[in-house]
């Protein structure tokens, strides 16, 4: 019996990628002195989460393109998320483009494959990006010594 071949959901991507949109622009009002955050630290009370960088890669008239990259965690058996993601800022959309070494995250995979990709890989970054948005959002909070875009002497410092 052949299996049914994986067909996107359009819809579901878009609201995903609008709802990134908004989560991102959320994260990008943290501001210290009046100068946007690009460090910010992941903690409830005492327990400590780790550090998020957000990093403006490129940009263009209508788009950016982002790194966020988690630089440390609380806990040696977490694994530290790097994701590439575009910015569009005429359709309110934001999109992972790349995931750790994967750069180029194909929008429907055949399976099995050689690399075990899901059928909707796309979706399910796209997904990560948002519960982890959502966890920033929830658990972020503006470090001292990391207010203001911090020059390479104070990311060693950290």
């Amino acid at each position: 019996m052949r299996q049914k071949s994986y067909v996107p959901d359009i819809r579901r991507f878009g609201a995903l990628c609008e709802g990134n949109y908004l989560r991102i622009c959320q994260l990008r009002k943290l501001e210290s002195n009046g100068k946007p955050v690009s460090e910010f630290e992941l903690h409830r009370g005492e327990q400590y989460f780790g550090r998020v960088r957000l990093e403006v890669l490129q940009r263009a008239r209508f788009t950016e393109t982002l790194l966020l990259e988690q630089v440390h965690n609380g806990g040696k058996w977490l694994n530290n998320p790097q994701l590439t993601v575009r910015v569009y800022h005429d359709a309110s959309m934001v999109e992972v483009i790349s995931c750790y070494r994967d750069h180029h995250i194909a929008a429907v995979n055949d399976y099995p494959n050689r690399y075990m990709h899901h059928p909707d890989e796309k979706v399910q970054v796209n997904g990560f990006l948002a519960d982890w948005l959502d966890f920033c959002l929830h658990f972020g909070h503006i470090p001292l010594t990391f207010s203001g875009w911090p020059t390479g002497d104070q990311i060693d410092q950290g």
